[in-house]
């Protein structure tokens, strides 16, 4: 497959740079909708006069829809192409923020948070459109670039949106301010359409020869690839539970929503199962298998970096409130320096892995942010705040720079199959900040931070058994023939 220049002009509006930058922007508002609600969260208390637990509860819902849609919209994007589906989903997503900047009721407030998640889908489109333009040797440094600008839109949503909400003024402040973002969400969706292509001029744009899961290439693969579903109708599972417990959905309403995802569970397996089913009556010569502990281990790297990040980066501004009793503005701007480190970290995380090795480099990143997290755990009222927050952002720049590393291999598995695999890497981020999360209800800050450092580092341990990406990647045309794509 052709690409086009041999550099990365950053600076540059012209070829692959202006996708990058077009796309990195896409994915920056769609991370400016979902979090516009995380520095806000005092003011709509307030305003609703909710309880700390109900608050919790819509930090909660703000990452589950995004566990299925991820997987939904990494197989749309596959078939349909990342500039129809970004835009689409970007339309979309500015509905929902409007439903979110006009609700009247908890219920309604907990229902749009629930559907703004889709909104984190976004993230898996440009995964795919990046790895389009880019050779595989600037790989990681582009997809890095792409995700840690991408990213600070949740910074820039607890940057600004206070400002924004003290201006307006009023008890509908945080309305005008939330309401804002749908309206760039929705002029930027027909921005996005009009301004790129799904591949360079004369390259081929794979897709799978089948749809509706994931092709596999061993038997053993298929067992896995089922085994990987199941933690995410757990985590959905274990939302429905946390939703019943404050009472907004009964006992009843509980079991059966868990009858309901087992149910679907069973028939999505099935039709896995039969997607592949050719493969287990014929074995796939083993010069066109790729390995799916691949994406398992990419997973569960992406639960415990990403996973983390969306779960501290809601609780932060908290947290320096609570912490030090500074006003709400400064807590929220110190808790975005958290996600703000992501400019720097995740390009950088991409960049090693580029000249150093993938996995070398995602065991070692992965080492440093457990140590950061045990670090954290230590602060208290006692620290200097200017230490804390230095603290703080040290333990963001090995998780983003880690997180940078997953997403410098998953292209490089199988091209056809990037949009689902990055589906299901990303999915298993918000697994992470679902389970995160929940236990941050139950527990001390201090014990959030240390379970965050144990599962870090199991999975640095894991990472271990992860291959190097290969010099070449096959790509079966839907007339059988056989294309190798190279990853140099």
């Amino acid at each position: 497959m052709s690409k086009t220049g041999a550099d990365l002009h950053f600076l540059s509006f012209i070829g692959k740079t202006k996708i990058l930058h077009l796309t990195w922007m896409a994915f920056f508002i769609t991370f400016l909708v979902w979090f516009n609600h995380a520095p806000l969260l005092m003011a709509i208390q307030v305003s609703f006069g909710l309880t700390d637990q109900q608050v919790k509860t819509l930090l909660i819902l703000n990452v589950a829809l995004t566990i299925p849609a991820r997987i939904v919209v990494g197989m749309l994007v596959d078939v349909f192409g990342p500039r129809k589906i970004y835009s689409l989903l970007l339309i979309i997503t500015s509905a929902f923020c409007f439903f979110f900047a006009l609700a009247q009721s908890f219920e309604m407030l907990a229902l749009a948070r629930f559907l703004l998640g889709f909104a984190g889908a976004g993230f898996v489109i440009g995964i795919r459109m990046i790895s389009e333009w880019f050779p595989a040797r600037q790989m990681g440094l582009a997809e890095g670039i792409y995700k840690g600008l991408g990213n600070i839109g949740s910074a820039a949503a607890a940057i600004t949106l206070p400002t924004l909400a003290v201006m307006f003024g009023g008890d509908d402040g945080w309305r005008y301010a939330t309401g804002i973002t749908g309206c760039i969400a929705l002029i930027y969706a027909f921005v996005y359409y009009f301004s790129v292509t799904d591949t360079p001029a004369g390259s081929t744009y794979f897709r799978p020869n089948k749809s509706g899961g994931l092709e596999v290439t061993s038997k053993g693969d298929l067992i896995m690839y089922l085994a990987v579903n199941i933690p995410m109708y757990g985590a959905l599972a274990l939302l429905s539970w946390k939703v019943s417990l404050l009472g907004l959905i009964s006992a009843v309403a509980h079991t059966s929503i868990c009858v309901v995802l087992a149910i679907i569970f069973l028939l999505q397996s099935a039709k896995i199962f039969s997607l592949n089913r050719q493969m287990l009556a014929k074995p796939v010569d083993k010069s066109q298998q790729y390995k799916f502990k691949q994406v398992l281990i990419l997973s569960l790297a992406y639960a415990v970096t990403f996973g983390a990040e969306l779960a501290v980066v809601s609780m932060l501004p908290m947290f320096f409130q609570s912490t030090f009793a500074v006003p709400v503005a400064l807590a929220g701007l110190f808790g975005a320096c958290f996600a703000a480190v992501d400019i720097l970290s995740c390009p950088s995380g991409g960049w090693i892995s580029d000249k150093f090795g993938r996995k070398r480099s995602l065991v070692l990143l992965l080492s440093g942010a457990a140590l950061g997290f045990l670090l954290l755990s230590t602060i208290g009222a006692s620290w200097p705040i200017g230490l804390a927050v230095a603290a703080m952002m040290l333990c963001s720049l090995f998780l983003g720079s880690a997180a940078g590393c997953v997403f410098a291999v998953v292209p490089l598995i199988r091209r056809s199959l990037t949009g689902q695999i990055a589906g299901i890497v990303g999915a298993y981020g918000n697994i992470g900040a679902v389970l995160f999360l929940t236990i941050f209800s139950f527990v001390s800050t201090s014990t959030f931070f240390l379970t965050i450092a144990a599962a870090i580092g199991v999975v640095a341990a894991a990472a271990m058994w992860l291959d190097e990406p290969k010099s070449a990647m096959f790509e079966v045309l839907p007339d059988g023939t056989v294309q190798m794509v190279d990853v140099h």
